[in-house]
């Protein structure tokens, strides 16, 4: 087969290129995830059937295969060991030349007429940030999810808060109340409000509701991811093994000292500086609400550095969910995130792109022998 690849921008893979902090977390090794919605919020149930075809084993192996070495880290992402997306965006280029496939840059496609000289048509455009890029589709007959965006850091305005920027929290879970969304992980404290894996999660897991609420919700912390009794417990004991010690002077749970400083402050005002014999039960009370359900309003959302991702896009009613094809226009077919698919931070957009694109390719050329 011939192969053309039509590019809009000047360059190809440019979205590889920045992924990871320009490392490329290129997939994820799924060591902790018990069901695929827990990183699919959308989709999760194709990708459970798609993974029959080819899943992040297979992906790995595919890379390996290709002379790309790669390396699990501890919470389970997946790198080249290069820690160079070049690497991975060298594979991909160095495959296609090998192949003949043409590279077209600086191409924009309109409407299906721009491509109707080709057998076989695969829009792997990516996500659409307004709905207005997805009209081409919509036009010929192609139920469009409007798209929102997905992954994004949150903005809190509360100066005695974000003066705490750098500040790192492991295994916290944060929680929209009076919602079932929450998410755990790594928090990070910025000039501007919170970021790291945990929020970057619950804005996936939210991102609808987020978007209808103009980014202004509610936000719970827990910053030691344990249960309210359990923190009591906690305190009560320290209050048993350093009565003499200055509150500020015991980080319960490896809090890092300015936060620990900051809700003292923050719930106990001036008696923040007393000894761990004095508190009542009021005061431990407040103190143990403030560790497990610490409570702020977002003004607003950031984009995650150069990333982006959206959820929504074609609805997945409107194509074939074993080959991905058009219910609507025969021999055209969707790949990666212009499907209402989009995965939580960690390398699952990416897999679900290799996915996604492994199922078309097949699904092409076996239609092709089929005809033949």
């Amino acid at each position: 087969m011939d192969v053309t690849i039509l590019e809009r921008s000047q360059r190809v893979l440019s979205k590889v290129e920045v992924s990871g902090g320009g490392r490329c977390n290129c997939t994820n090794s799924f060591a902790r995830v018990s069901d695929l919605s827990q990183v699919y919020p959308r989709g999760h149930r194709l990708m459970k059937r798609l993974f029959k075809q080819f899943d992040y084993r297979a992906a790995y192996k595919w890379f390996e295969h290709h002379g790309v070495k790669l390396v699990t880290q501890d919470d389970d992402c997946v790198f080249p060991a290069s820690q160079d997306s070049h690497t991975i965006i060298n594979c991909l280029i160095s495959e296609a030349h090998q192949y003949g496939v043409r590279v077209r840059t600086g191409i924009k496609v309109n409407t299906l007429a721009d491509v109707a000289d080709f057998d076989y048509v695969t829009v792997c455009s990516g996500g659409s940030p307004r709905i207005d890029g997805l009209h081409w589709l919509q036009e010929s007959g192609h139920e469009i999810v409007a798209p929102v965006p997905s992954l994004f850091t949150l903005s809190i305005d509360d100066a005695a808060f974000t003066a705490l920027m750098g500040t790192v929290v492991e295994d916290v879970q944060v929680m929209i109340p009076g919602t079932k969304m929450r998410a755990d992980g790594s928090l990070l404290i910025t000039h501007w409000g919170v970021s790291g894996p945990a929020i970057l999660r619950l804005s996936s897991y939210a991102a609808r509701h987020l978007s209808e609420a103009h980014y202004q919700v509610p936000l719970s912390i827990n910053w030691t991811g344990c249960k309210e009794h359990e923190v009591l417990e906690k305190l009560q004991a320290l209050m048993v093994q350093h009565p003499q010690k200055q509150l500020q002077s015991v980080r319960p749970f490896g809090l890092p000292s300015r936060l620990w400083e900051y809700l003292l402050e923050k719930t106990l005002g001036q008696r923040a500086s007393g000894r761990w014999q004095h508190l009542n039960s009021k005061e431990l009370n407040r103190l143990t609400n403030a560790l497990v359900n610490d409570g702020y309003t977002t003004s607003g959302r950031a984009s995650f550095r150069d990333e982006f991702v959206t959820c929504g896009g074609v609805s997945l009613s409107s194509i074939n969910l074993v080959t991905l094809e058009s219910l609507h226009v025969p021999g055209l077919y969707f790949a990666g995130e212009v499907l209402d698919i989009d995965g939580v931070t960690g390398g699952f957009n990416f897999q679900a792109a290799w996915t996604t694109a492994y199922v078309v390719a097949n699904a092409i050329a076996d239609k092709t022998r089929n005809e033949r």
